[in-house]
Parts: C-alpha cells; structure tokens; sequence
C-alpha cells in the first residue's frame, strides 16, 4: 500500500512538472532538466536521454546491491575465514558479455539518432548564421537580405522584457512546422550555433561552411547562445528565434527586405548594423 501510494504521488509530481514546462519557452531559474523540447530532433534526444537514464539508474542499483550483499555476506564476523576462489569462468565470461549487449542496445538508437540529426530534409527556409566577435549575422539567401543580431544590455533587455543576457535587437523569424536549414560559418574564431529547445549546435568555423537543420512545432520564442569558448565576451552573444505563423513570417518578410541591408551589397537598403 505504502509503495503504491508513493508510486502515485511520484506520477502526480512528474504530470505537475511536465504541465509546467510546457509553458516555459525560455530558461528558469533553478531549472534542472531539458528545456522543452520544440522539434522532431529535440524529442528524440529526450526520449533517448530518458532510456539512457533507466539503463544507468538499474546498473547503478544492481552494483549498490552487490556492494552491500557484499558487506553483509562477507565481512570479517560473518565469514572470518576467507575462501580461496580465484576464478569463476561462469561469471567472468558474463560480467565481459553483460556490458557488451547493454552498450549495443544503447548504440543502436544513438546511431538512429545521428543519422536523423545529420540527415537534411528538403528545406523550406535556408539561413546563414555568421559568429563575430562577438555577435551574429544572419542571411537569408532566398530573400536577399541580411542582419545583425546584437546582444540587448541589461537596462534594454528589462525594458523589453527579455530575458537578461538572452534577448538581442533583431530576432531570427522562421515559420513553424517548417523545415529550417541553417548553415554555419565564422567570420573570425570559431563559434558554435545552439537552440536548445531545437536540439541545435553546430559549429560555425571560418572558411568552412556547416549545416544542420531544424523543425519548430510550436510557436514562441526560444533562446540559445554561443556554445564555444570564442574570447572575451563570449557570454554576450545570444541567439533569438522567433516562430511565428506562416502568414506571419510573410509579412515579416516583407517588413525586413526593406530594413535591412540586401545580401548582394547594393544601395538598395540600408546598411547593416556593426558592433560599435
């Protein structure tokens, strides 16, 4: 009875803190486990990390059982002669056979998961993600334009009410449920590109160009940062995205060729912004 009512508070608490995190869109305070997750890539991490996690919590309860039967069975006022076994071919071969299986059931969705986060689907938005020193610059080739993405300062960021160190002046805008290529590159040291509600971080390294990809399935707004240590203000550079809907998304297109600066470097619009 005792166990059965502990099993239920324990359910209760896990629906409770899963009704919570749905909610949150950014970072909390205090927070311990995945940010929730916002695309097929995300999910699946989570949902590997989870089994992962099963696979190490049984491991760990068998071997605290063996060490306490162990210290029961075996100490000196218990068994104070000791035997002379030296080898036991039975339980040498499966402690060699054992660990073996447990790391082939655990490599078979890990390669699964590689294969669906490397694997690119036909793309509907492409962007380019410059890292700076220390900012980012995004393109996006199809529309022909281009902006920087600076870090909001402290006084900025409480008026707008983002959050402090994440929020930035020119958000990245993508539709949801629709497939976001995102090709990476540096302009000076290397950077590294990274939504964790996503499950993105690709490197951004100069003079070579990388690519991952992302779907968000929900819209709001989701934050990542800089995940190499590329210098001195690498803490302040931030990354924004924003899904909105795909009527949304239009008109914010056509909103940001006339504000920002084309991608081909014609006087047609204004200049991008620089890190002053």
């Amino acid at each position: 009875m005792f166990l059965r009512k502990l099993g239920s508070a324990a359910g209760l608490c896990s629906l409770l803190t899963l009704i919570a995190n749905s909610a949150l869109a950014a970072p909390q305070p205090w927070e311990m486990s995945f940010q929730p997750a916002a695309s097929p890539v995300m999910e699946r991490i989570e949902s590997f990390h989870t089994g992962v996690l099963y696979i190490i919590t049984l491991i760990c309860l068998l071997v605290f059982g063996l060490l306490l039967w162990i210290i029961i069975r075996y100490n000196h006022r218990r068994n104070p002669v000791p035997g002379k076994v030296t080898h036991n071919t039975l339980l040498e071969v499966a402690w060699t056979i054992v660990p073996v299986v447990i790391l082939v059931v655990i490599a078979i969705p890990s390669f699964k998961l590689l294969y669906f986060e490397a694997d690119v689907p036909p793309a509907d938005v492409t962007i380019k993600a410059i890292g700076h020193q220390w900012f980012w610059s995004y393109q996006y080739p199809a529309s022909n334009f281009q902006f920087d993405s600076l870090g909001l300062s402290d006084a900025d960021a409480l008026k707008k009410g983002e959050p402090r160190l994440l929020g930035v002046d020119n958000v990245v805008v993508v539709p949801v449920n629709k497939v976001v290529k995102v090709l990476t590159t540096g302009a000076d040291v290397i950077h590294s590109w990274a939504v964790p509600a996503f499950g993105v971080k690709m490197d951004a390294i100069p003079g070579r160009l990388n690519v991952t990809w992302f779907k968000a399935t929900a819209e709001g707004t989701y934050y990542g940062e800089c995940s190499e240590l590329c210098g001195a203000r690498h803490a302040y550079m931030p990354i924004e995205v924003r899904v909105v809907s795909q009527d949304a998304y239009n008109a914010w297109l056509l909103g940001a060729k006339k504000k920002f600066a084309s991608i081909s470097g014609s006087d047609s619009g204004p200049q991008v912004a620089s890190r002053q």
